[in-house]
């Protein structure tokens, strides 16, 4: 007989229907620890099987387990996280490495004997199957053609991000082993961003393509052996060696013109990493020695003067980044030099600066920089360069005047590098007549050079302009509509309209078409006659020269070369390449930055912007011009910094 022990003082609720577990608890005999502490829930059965009133036998409940404090629990999730992810991280990486393990090339894993050949008995580098040399032996495993690309700027890396690496073995040379971002040099001049931040090794460019690049210099092309003859950058013997190429891509860029300037060893240029560090080093030497109090007023009027020789977009952009320098960080980091004793003067031939953009964007940016005091000199060519001061003359009177410098930019025009002067030396008489860059056909292949081998792209080159004046009579027949040999200003419209759609370096040319009409019209009759439509398309001709020189054409030129020599890697017929549409440039516009938080956008049409917000936006479209994740990073770091602590001011 079971009895129930209650403790002194507990009363117990009795239940109106127990359940049979509690039933089979309260048959249960208790152990001592129930008896002494009856608050115990625990019940324990005795060595003895015990068993319920059917007889069967009732196992004891699990143990509960331990309940965790959440120290405990935090601590240990951040433990997993710390160390567990990292591990597991690195395991799965080292997996894919060893399962997707890159080969490479396999030039990279064999070591070819030096072969002495071509015309000059030089070393030649390894090529691949179909050598001209028939060193077949060496590479007959890899049956790509030979792609040498001499260059590593816009349009050299527009061609390798094109590049299918299964058709080719490519080759890179260039005396710089990086790409360059040229279009943000300018606001690294005064600390706005720094160096590495524009630049990407092109190394890392052509490692998806397992290629090979050689910092050196290309001295000469050999058509008929498709040989490239390459000296060393860092050779001090002067050695040279050959590369083989089944095809060809000259994008060596241009060089400043000169313009039988005298003294321009006295001016500073701005296409290199070397031109703005030398740049960012002497215009804070002339702001530490202006500061000195020691400098005479002359010595200070000449260091604080800054000119600049050519208003194109370079030009208008190192004018707009000093202007901020002087006015955002001047007046703290150098209280002894008033802003107003700093003097930035442009000096353009044209009738404009940037003039290659939209007429309203020259205005808009005259405009602006006549408020901040840079001062705009047109019409005006620059005579001589002596060691602190630049003398121009005017030329509409002939006049000449002297401005004292510190620094002087020299940033007027491209002209040939030596390279190219002497491949168009080389080639056929009467293909080349261009004395500014090589000469190309529509599918940008070089003329004079055997078909679909040698290309030409980026700033070197450039392809020959129609002549307007030769098609006279037939552009008179197309827009004549009533058939009287005269155009009306409606008539004259839609030609100018038709020229502008196909040439748009004369966007600015034909920039009002109401002042164009009335200055062509001599008659004052309303109408343009055959002369007068003669002198038109004379001027027109004139000014119509080539494509600008601009990274967005170089980059849509590369783009282009290397879809075309995909398509016709292994199709070499002439059917076959006439197909492929020639190349054909489509301008996305024109953007400049003017300073004080402006930039000007000239994106086609008439479409022309400037004001709140522009600046962000002519940084988010470089932002996004970048070949890298890495340079995105490092940008949006440096515009960040300078927003927080300022410029950059030390010299390195």
């Amino acid at each position: 007989m079971l009895r129930c022990i209650r403790p002194q003082g507990l009363r117990i609720r009795p239940l109106t229907q127990p359940s049979q577990s509690a039933v089979n608890a309260l048959q249960r005999p208790l152990n001592y620890s129930q008896y002494k502490f009856p608050g115990l829930r625990k019940y324990t059965t005795s060595t003895s099987s015990s068993t319920s009133s059917s007889g069967s036998h009732v196992p004891p409940p699990p143990p509960q387990k331990p309940t965790r404090s959440r120290l405990y629990r935090a601590g240990r999730a951040f433990i997993l996280l710390g160390v567990g992810v990292p591990v597991i991280g690195s395991l799965a990486w080292y997996g894919y490495d060893m399962y997707f393990e890159a080969k490479g090339d396999i030039l990279h894993q064999r070591r070819p004997r030096h072969i002495i050949g071509g015309p000059k008995n030089l070393v030649m580098t390894h090529g691949c199957e179909g050598s001209v040399l028939k060193a077949e032996e060496i590479h007959q495993n890899d049956p790509r053609q030979r792609l040498v690309i001499l260059g590593s700027g816009w349009g050299a890396v527009s061609v390798i991000k094109q590049l299918d690496p299964k058709k080719f073995h490519v080759t890179v040379v260039s005396p710089t082993n990086y790409f360059l971002f040229t279009p943000l040099l300018p606001s690294a001049t005064v600390g706005t961003l720094e160096l590495r931040s524009l630049i990407e090794p092109i190394r890392r460019l052509l490692s998806r393509l397992g290629g090979y690049y050689l910092e050196g210099r290309a001295e000469d092309v050999d058509f008929e052996n498709q040989l490239v003859e390459v000296s060393g950058i860092h050779d001090s013997e002067g050695r040279k060696f050959y590369v083989p190429y089944d095809k060809l891509i000259i994008a060596v860029g241009s060089e400043a013109m000169t313009h039988g300037v005298e003294g321009l060893e006295h001016c500073n240029f701005l296409k290199s990493i070397a031109d703005a560090r030398d740049i960012r080093r002497k215009v804070m030497e002339n702001f530490e020695k202006a500061s000195l109090p020691t400098t005479t007023e002359e010595e200070r009027r000449q260091l604080l003067s800054f000119v600049i020789c050519g208003g194109g977009p370079t030009g208008v952009e190192f004018a707009a980044e000093l202007y901020d320098f002087l006015n955002e960080d001047l007046v703290g980091y150098f209280p002894a030099i008033p802003p107003e004793e700093v003097q930035v003067n442009i000096i353009q031939s044209a009738g404009h600066i940037l003039n290659t953009y939209d007429l309203k964007i020259s205005e808009m940016t005259e405009r602006k920089f006549k408020r901040d005091n840079i001062g705009v000199v047109t019409n005006a060519r620059v005579a001589k360069v002596n060691p602190k001061s630049v003398i121009y003359k005017e030329k509409a009177t002939g006049k000449e005047f002297e401005i004292p410098f510190g620094v002087c930019l020299w940033s007027t025009g491209v002209g040939m590098t030596p390279l190219v002067k002497m491949l168009v030396s080389k080639l056929p008489t009467g293909s080349q007549s261009n004395i500014h860059a090589i000469e190309t056909d529509a599918y940008m292949r070089v003329i004079g050079t055997p078909e679909g081998t040698v290309y030409a792209i980026g700033d070197c080159a450039t392809i020959p302009q129609p002549h307007f004046v030769d098609k006279v009579m037939t552009i008179l027949k197309e827009h004549d509509t009533n058939g009287d040999n005269l155009l009306s200003y409606d008539e004259f419209k839609t030609l100018a309209l038709d020229i502008a759609a196909k040439h748009t370096v004369l966007k600015v040319f034909l920039g009002h078409l109401g002042n164009v009409f009335e200055r062509y019209d001599k008659d004052h009759s309303g109408f343009l006659d055959l002369d007068e439509i003669r002198t038109f398309l004379t001027d027109a001709e004139k000014q119509c020269t080539a494509l600008p020189a601009t990274a967005q054409v170089a980059n849509q030129q590369g783009d282009y070369v290397g879809k075309r020599i995909n398509t016709l890697h292994e199709i070499e017929h002439a059917e076959a390449a006439a197909k492929f549409p020639p190349f054909k440039y489509t301008h996305k516009g024109s953007l400049a930055y003017i300073g004080g938080s402006d930039a000007v956008l000239d994106m086609g049409k008439g479409l022309v912007y400037g004001g709140i917000g522009s600046e962000y936006l002519w940084r988010s479209v470089y932002f996004s011009e970048q070949v890298s994740g890495r340079t995105r990073l490092l940008l949006f770091i440096d515009w960040s910094k300078r927003a927080l602590f300022g410029r950059d001011i030390s010299k390195f």
